[in-house]
């Protein structure tokens, strides 16, 4: 099977899994919504920009999933000097080295513990000098809901999650942990951009709400520059930038530098125009 043909398969067998995933968050957020909104006002279906999510929610997967695979068969081949197809796959199938020897529940444990402790420090430095211009598209929603949370740059997307995900893979955690991964990772990025007044009370500090990260989207005067942790808010207590203000929800959200575009064609060509 030629190159040009396993990427096709390969978006196809993505796209069918994002559908029925997609299907099943729409109707949830839907529904725990109408009961529980952070912000009162339409539904998300009604959100402005809402086709810009779209295309970011669908293209998102595929770009991450072509792009982690082509960086471990590049670098598997320079680091390991591995080059054929089945030498990649025996490499890569159960993992190697140390940490492949372990349970596969505690290398999933290592994996979303490690990823998030990298992607808090990444998730700070694109809120810094030149990054930021990358990472303001995904602040640039104004109506945050669930289907927000696959709006990304490639650039900042590359660089804070697909090389976080290659550098645990290639130190010798195995694939099959994102079986696990996979769905946490992609629900729980949902859950914490949906329009949903929860702080999960007590456990608010083991385990990122929609409230904590909805601060985050706030103008930095409210609370922008907190809350960079993904899933522990562990990461922003112990390095001083947790905010949960008590009897207090976030009400309105966005850039506070100039306007982003709200086409995607737009939003991809911003940040080379700053």
């Amino acid at each position: 099977m030629s190159l040009p043909l396993d990427v096709v398969v390969m978006m196809g067998q993505t796209m069918a899994k994002v559908v029925p995933i997609t299907i099943a968050l729409a109707v949830v957020f839907a529904v725990l919504s109408h009961f529980w909104a952070c912000n009162p006002g339409g539904p998300w279906w009604r959100k402005r920009e809402l086709v810009t999510d779209l295309l970011y929610w669908f293209f998102v997967p595929v770009f991450s999933r072509v792009f982690r695979i082509g960086l471990l068969v590049v670098l598997t081949g320079l680091i390991f000097n591995i080059h054929d197809a089945d030498g990649l796959i025996a490499f890569y199938d159960n993992g190697h080295g140390p940490l492949s020897e372990l349970p596969l529940w505690i290398q999933a444990l290592l994996f979303v513990v490690a990823s998030d402790f990298m992607l808090y420090w990444l998730h700070r430095m694109f809120h810094r000098g030149g990054f930021w211009k990358y990472h303001a598209i995904h602040h640039s929603s104004e109506h945050l809901e669930w289907i927000s949370a696959a709006r990304f740059h490639p650039v900042n997307l590359f660089i804070g999650t697909i090389m976080v995900d290659v550098v645990l893979l290639m130190a010798g955690i195995s694939p099959n942990v994102m079986l696990w991964v996979g769905p946490f990772t992609t629900f729980h990025s949902a859950f914490v951009h949906a329009n949903l007044n929860w702080t999960l009370g007590p456990f608010k500090y083991v385990l990122a709400s929609p409230v904590f990260h909805r601060w985050h989207h706030t103008s930095l005067e409210e609370g922008g520059n907190t809350n960079f942790a993904g899933t522990f808010p562990i990461w922003d207590i112990l390095f001083g930038t947790f905010r949960m203000p008590e009897n207090k929800l976030p009400a309105s959200y966005g850039v506070d530098d100039q306007p982003v575009p709200a086409e995607i064609g737009g939003q991809l060509a911003y940040p080379f125009r700053q």
